[in-house]
């Protein structure tokens, strides 16, 4: 009987044919998403009933879903955040769940410097002033020789602070388990929370959202930044509190923030919206042709491998 498969991301092979010439050669039936936006739960609990396996992005595979999914051996997630997926229920189950670590690194790690580039010297409003025919000038601060602080330290936030090296900033880093070895080698300080929040004039988020890291950032943090300092999110919406982050710009206790994820997507009437010391944009850090054409194989590599029995690639493995 014919396997099928589920693709939810409505990137997959859009910038190369490759992922999808990689299923043909084992016939499976693909059903795509063809609505335009991430499945909401109840479609997805239709969807599910009779696939063998799942391709997914931003679409949330709770236990509900789970629960329906009766021929279900594996979920790929295109991606490396995995907080949409219900890990554990799906343990519970037997159903493998890979992802595509390393994937979208390197363009996640571009778009949060080009965030702090453009904070640091207010391109957005620069453009606008061109554009309605002015010529004033705005004075902005320089990145070079400052101190970034980067919370988590995987994959992505080893990549930003590679890139901090190349401006000489002073690098301070906060992460549950620290990577010493990476840190004596590029130069960069691992600090407590605290000490991270006061120093560092570019503070920049790269952990997953669990339940720990919910609303990581706080009134209490905010209040301990400098009142010259950003703030970047290119990881998930929820580690920052987007009232406390909205009070904190508003009253100018911090300079800016950018955000490339919310707590509800899209942020309709989000008060954050107002404000005109943040950059926004649609969670894409990973929107490149580069990181897409990475996903879409790996995802593929790890998907083919669980359904053909072989061993798998790219298996999520909880830390302890």
């Amino acid at each position: 009987m014919t396997m099928k498969v589920l693709i939810t991301p409505r990137s997959f092979g859009k910038t190369s044919n490759i992922p999808f010439e990689m299923l043909k050669k084992y016939d499976y039936e693909i059903i795509r998403n063809e609505t335009g936006k991430p499945y909401e739960e109840d479609e997805l609990k239709e969807l599910i009933k009779d696939v063998d396996g799942v391709i997914v992005g931003l679409d949330k595979i709770t236990e509900d879903v789970l629960k329906n999914a009766k021929k279900l051996k594996v979920i790929t997630k295109y991606g490396v955040g995995l907080d949409n997926i219900d890990i554990n229920y799906a343990e519970k189950l037997g159903i493998k769940v890979t992802y595509t670590p390393g994937a979208n690194k390197e363009s996640v790690a571009d778009l949060a410097f080009t965030m702090m580039l453009g904070l640091s010297r207010d391109i957005i409003k620069l453009d606008k002033i061109v554009r309605n025919n002015q010529w004033n000038k705005i004075i902005g601060c320089e990145i070079y020789g400052k101190t970034i602080g980067i919370i988590g330290t995987g994959s992505i936030g080893k990549c930003v602070a590679k890139r901090a090296t190349g401006f000489d900033m002073e690098i301070l880093a906060y992460d549950k388990y620290p990577d010493y070895d990476f840190a004596d080698k590029i130069g960069m300080k691992y600090v407590d929370k605290k000490t991270l929040l006061e120093k560092s004039d570019f503070i920049t988020l790269h952990v997953p959202l669990t339940d720990e890291m919910y609303h990581f950032i706080d009134e209490e943090e905010l209040n301990m930044m400098k009142d010259t300092a950003y703030i970047i999110n290119t990881s998930r919406g929820g580690i920052i509190n987007e009232n406390a982050l909205y009070s904190a710009l508003k009253s100018k206790k911090i300079a800016g923030a950018a955000l490339d994820a919310f707590e509800t997507e899209p942020p309709l009437n989000n008060k954050l919206l107002e404000l005109d010391n943040i950059i926004l944009s649609p969670h894409c850090g990973a929107s490149t042709k580069d990181a897409t054409d990475r996903m879409g194989i790996m995802a593929v590599e790890g998907l083919i491998s669980v359904l053909e029995g072989m061993e798998p690639k790219y298996l999520y493995k909880k830390i302890n």
